[in-house]
């Protein structure tokens, strides 16, 4: 996990944070993803009809994806209370790169982990 500038991530994250959409849960996301050099930035979208809303780690991966990069090199996910990104989210990600690392921040609380370490047994097609 060297050669990440993991603060301009967190910065990043903690910016999309701030921008989250969660009227029901009030639980919000940040979250910044590094793909091909470049920064995205992703923030949960809630939704009254609830599996119509988007976690923030998915939110950046669209943007990145949709930007054309594909080699994700790391996340930083900023929450309010310690968490994990979600199953889906996992899923999604793996797609792209099995060992992604992962800084999960929640106030002066922090976390790392590979996603390989988060979903030891991927569902991936080869």
């Amino acid at each position: 996990m060297n050669k990440i500038d993991w603060d301009s991530l967190r910065k990043a994250a903690m910016e999309s944070q701030a921008n989250a959409y969660a009227p029901y849960s009030h639980f919000r996301v940040g979250a910044a993803l590094l793909a091909d050099g470049r920064i995205f930035q992703g923030c949960n979208v809630e939704n009254a009809a609830y599996p119509v809303g988007i976690c923030a780690e998915r939110a950046a991966l669209a943007q990145a994806v949709s930007s054309g990069c594909r080699h994700l090199e790391a996340l930083v996910l900023v929450t309010d209370s310690p968490a994990t990104p979600c199953g889906m989210c996992r899923q999604a990600l793996v797609e792209f790169n099995q060992e992604l690392p992962i800084l999960m921040v929640c106030d002066k609380l922090e976390a790392q982990a590979t996603l390989g370490q988060l979903l030891p047994d991927p569902f991936v097609v080869e």
